[in-house]
């Protein structure tokens, strides 16, 4: 298989200007589940361009994935509680299209790194 994938720079340009501040971990992948892009909060989670998401991590963390979906229906998917965030918390998780790249999706989730129960004075990342 041709691990090699064309990816439009203004895409990843688009995904960079968007999401490189976003506190939780943010992925740009194409179908195969290839990262092409990633901000720093997902690098810190051991995430790395290149690699295959599904393989980061136990393969229990990935029951559920949504990727596939979200790619053929070309629509928003969202899972709560796919997996405890390091410090317990219940995340929601989703899977986001892209207009005009059907073969990417955004992967990410909210409450994962960060307990949003907690008020910002107590951001340990602050």
């Amino acid at each position: 298989m041709n691990d090699e994938i064309q990816v439009d720079e203004k895409l990843i340009e688009a995904f960079h200007l968007m999401f490189d501040h976003f506190p939780e971990g943010v992925q740009l992948a194409h179908k195969s589940k290839r990262i092409v892009a990633l901000n720093a909060a997902c690098k810190s989670l051991g995430r790395d361009v290149g690699m295959i998401c599904a393989k980061h991590g136990p393969a229990e963390a990935h029951k559920g994935c949504l990727a596939h979906k979200t790619v053929k229906n070309h629509a928003a998917s969202w899972v709560k509680g796919a997996q405890e965030g390091p410090g317990g918390q219940t995340p929601v998780v989703f899977w986001l299209p892209i207009d005009g790249y059907p073969d990417f999706f955004i992967h990410f989730g909210v409450g994962y790194m960060k307990d949003y129960a907690l008020p910002p004075e107590l951001d340990e990342e602050k």
